[in-house]
């Protein structure tokens, strides 16, 4: 879950739901890449769990702009496709996302 200043939850993951009073407001998709690092990795090990925490950390904060300029109040994540990317000429490594989210508004009738 993402909190901002204000102590609002705004970024779901998965499992996690947004609050019973929100309302769909459309279904979005967004990609991100985590940091470079020198060589390869392999699923699992400390140096692709370290790109992953990247990767999440930039997709929420990717998210939380992408919901103040859609209009919405939260994004729940539901899908997501995580790929290892690799450039032989330069050496580095580093994971691509592709993230399914539904976008939502508050329910003023009843906030």
């Amino acid at each position: 879950m993402t909190t901002v200043t204000d102590g609002t939850t705004r970024v779901f993951w998965h499992r996690q739901l947004p609050p019973l009073a929100a309302e769909v407001m459309a279904e979005h998709t967004i990609e991100a890449d985590s940091e470079r690092i020198a060589g390869a990795f392999v699923h699992g090990d400390a140096v692709w769990g370290r790109c992953y925490d990247d990767l999440t950390s930039k997709t929420e904060a990717r998210l939380l702009q992408e919901i103040a300029r859609l209009g919405g109040d939260y994004a729940h994540v539901h899908d997501e496709s995580i790929t290892p990317k690799h450039d032989a000429a330069k050496g580095e490594s580093w994971l691509h996302g592709r993230f399914t989210y539904m976008l939502y508004r508050r329910n003023q009738a009843i906030a």
